[in-house]
């Protein structure tokens, strides 16, 4: 194709919720020596975006006007001299630390992977933060063989990573959540429970001997719960550790740069061999990219919330979880 010479980005001005974001015209050049360009087919969208988007995480310090989103999946178009993976037409998953919701991006070779066939446009693009972060909390806390594990927001995208990763590890999963995500956990393989009270006793019934570990994605009482189930603490994971890694694994240096690629070439590996699979639960168009966040910001999504530049249809279907929210 004809190497564009403009490209399409999401920035905003000032903190504020989704509304702050505006589509600009940006001057496209030629990737530098180690760049690549890509040609974006779907990016995701992450809580943590609209945290650093809204003013409350500080220390972010990007200059302004600032950029949205970080994982992405697309095609390569174009590559510099000193490329020598990734030919022009390759299939790649990526993440970068701001940018990714735009129509082409110039990016480091050292952030690509690729992507493998057997891997969704909708399943890629959402892939990066969300299984990084779940890999590297089972890995940090050697969640495998003998361990029985509670995960909450067990029906979301890193909840639903973990629970089924650990899975297949070995490990037995206990996935917490609302009624109306059983049916969805039962189908990867999850045991549910309820949240609310009387969950450490209803925890206790299914488990049937000591819980090993905890993972709190949901960040209520999570600390609570894991000293009443007798969960040792250097074998808790809480919100809080969450936000953390995720910023960890969105910073710009070197060795943050090649530890996330490194998840993130795992992750697309555990994604084509199905030890897990990542629904995506909305997808919108870029262009609708305010909408989209508007849908994540309700916290009811399954799975990852997905943008798409190339949209087959834009008509928008009635959602299952929506029909069962208004009933």
């Amino acid at each position: 194709m004809k190497m564009p010479s403009q490209t399409t980005v999401f920035e905003y001005d000032t903190y504020g919720d989704a509304g702050v974001l505006q589509a600009r015209k940006r001057d496209l050049p030629a990737p530098q020596s180690r760049e690549v360009t890509v040609e974006v087919i779907s990016s995701a969208l992450n809580h943590i975006d609209g945290f650093i988007r809204d003013g409350r995480e500080e220390e972010w310090t990007e200059e302004w006007p600032r950029r949205s989103g970080s994982d992405f999946a697309g095609v390569v178009i174009a590559r510099g001299d000193e490329v020598t993976r990734f030919p022009v037409g390759s299939s790649v998953i990526g993440h970068v630390s701001s940018g990714a919701h735009a129509t082409f991006l110039n990016v480091d070779h050292g952030v690509l992977v690729l992507k493998p066939r057997e891997v969704s446009w909708e399943v890629a693009g959402g892939l990066y933060l969300a299984g990084a972060t779940a890999l590297a909390t089972l890995d940090q806390l050697r969640i495998g063989v003998g361990d029985t594990v509670v995960i909450s927001a067990a029906a979301g995208a890193v909840g639903s990573i973990e629970a089924q990763v650990a899975k297949y590890r070995g490990a037995r999963v206990i996935g917490t959540c609302g009624v109306r995500n059983f049916d969805y956990l039962r189908q990867i393989g999850i045991t549910p429970i309820q949240y609310g009270e009387g969950i450490a006793e209803r925890i206790r019934r299914v488990a049937g001997g000591p819980v090993t570990a905890m993972i709190d994605n949901f960040g209520k009482d999570g600390r609570d719960l894991a000293i009443e189930l007798g969960v040792p603490m250097q074998r808790y994971r809480s919100s809080a550790d969450r936000r953390d890694l995720e910023l960890q694994l969105l910073g710009d240096d070197l060795e943050s740069v090649a530890a996330g690629t490194d998840l993130l070439r795992r992750a697309s590996e555990l994604a084509r061999v199905r030890a897990f699979t990542l629904l995506a639960s909305g997808v919108y168009p870029l262009t609708d990219i305010v909408e989209a966040y508007a849908d994540l910001a309700r916290l009811h999504a399954r799975g990852k919330v997905v943008v798409a530049t190339h949209p087959v249809s834009t008509f928008r279907t009635l959602k299952a979880r929506d029909v069962h929210e208004a009933s």
